[in-house]
């Protein structure tokens, strides 16, 4: 029994943690219809900037800030490459993702290992303060449901304001925004910002929870982003109540638990890229089904 509590307690943890990824795939896939690859380049540059920061005595909190910020510079490259020379989006998210592959093993190398020895924000004094001596795996549920958890809510309450509405109108009507008097490049840039920093924080968090970074932990992290996303919207499109960081949340965290379901029936683990992109296939299938089915009923009446 206290090993399946275990193995659930995980799951929770990894779907929270890749949730933050989920919120920046949600703002560039749903709301700007932006296919931003800059993703898989921007995950691991949040985890390689996070482990070198640990590795020389940093405090580990202050690698969540920092990785954000360098994400938000990966996904400004991104937006400045597509508004400001023109290039279309897919082209420039290919781009900066391909230079963050060098850059990442510039600052990191290939592999880069945190001794135990090294404070992660889950054995940080501040956290052991507040919840004492309770075991690691708990410790990493709690600290992990608190920082998505404020994220969430500040992402939602961003959205209310002028710029987050903005943010929104840009992706369904670009000429509404041009129409106000805003440049929707400008509106661009600003979600590709947002959308890379969540992401690169993601991998902070991973590096933090694995007490490693790998040069290739950042292949198919789009498409695990698009898959959480398209699950999560798609169990809720009849839930207008319910908010998109709320429907990316539980897609994360019902996507990981597929996975580990795979894991648990005996699947290689050198096969989980496969079961992603089957899984992902299996996923836009039934949406376009389901878009077509729900089509079908209005045209009936």
């Amino acid at each position: 029994m206290n090993v399946l509590l275990d193995l659930i307690i995980s799951t929770s943890t990894q779907g929270l943690i890749y949730a933050l990824l989920s919120f920046g795939v949600y703002i560039t896939y749903k709301i700007l219809d932006f296919p931003d690859l800059t993703v898989d380049g921007s995950f691991p540059l949040g985890a390689a900037v996070t482990a070198v920061m640990m590795t020389n005595g940093s405090n580990p909190w202050l690698t969540l800030p920092v990785s954000m910020a360098a994400g938000a510079l990966a996904g400004l490259t991104t937006g400045l490459i597509h508004v400001k020379l023109k290039v279309r989006d897919l082209l420039a998210g290919i781009i900066t993702m391909t230079a963050l592959f060098s850059i990442n093993l510039q600052i990191a190398g290939s592999n880069l290992i945190i001794n135990r020895d090294v404070d992660t924000i889950f054995t940080s004094a501040f956290v052991t303060s507040f919840l004492g001596s309770s075991s690691l795996i708990y410790r990493k549920l709690i600290v992990s449901l608190l920082i998505v958890i404020m994220v969430k809510v500040l992402l939602d309450l961003y959205f209310m304001t002028k710029s987050g509405l903005l943010l929104r109108a840009v992706g369904d009507n670009s000429v509404l925004v041009t129409s106000l008097a805003k440049d929707k490049g400008t509106v661009k840039i600003i979600g590709l910002v947002i959308s890379n920093a969540l992401v690169a924080l993601s991998g902070s968090i991973v590096c933090h929870e694995q007490r490693a970074f790998s040069s290739t932990m950042g292949t198919g992290q789009v498409v695990f982003g698009l898959a959480t996303v398209i699950i999560g919207t798609t169990i809720f499109q009849k839930f207008d109540s319910v908010h998109g960081t709320t429907a990316a949340l539980i897609g994360s965290i019902i996507y990981k638990a597929c996975m580990q379901l795979a894991i648990s029936l005996g699947l290689p683990a050198n096969l989980l890229k496969l079961i992603t992109a089957v899984l992902f296939l299996a996923i836009l299938v039934f949406g376009n089904y389901q878009k077509r089915h729900n089509a079908t009923l209005k045209q009936k009446g």
